[in-house]
């Protein structure tokens, strides 16, 4: 339910802000391993969540883009 709620929330989403949300779950995705690295990761289930959340915003980046090339 908490994915649907996302996926629901980044498809009201504008293609420049799908972009800026990648940057930041990017640089979120950067601190969480080096937090992992160094050892002070707490939440190792978020590492995931933010992998998963970067291929819902590429993935709806692509699909805005095949439809703005279809119609």
């Amino acid at each position: 339910m908490k994915s649907t709620q996302r996926l629901s929330d980044l498809k009201a989403l504008s293609p420049d802000q799908l972009n800026d949300e990648l940057i930041n779950l990017k640089k979120e995705q950067f601190n969480l391993r080096f937090q992992g690295a160094t050892g002070q990761l707490e939440n190792v289930a978020r590492v995931r969540e933010v992998r998963r959340d970067i291929a819902r915003v590429r993935t709806l980046q692509r699909a805005k883009t095949l439809q703005q090339a279809k119609g």
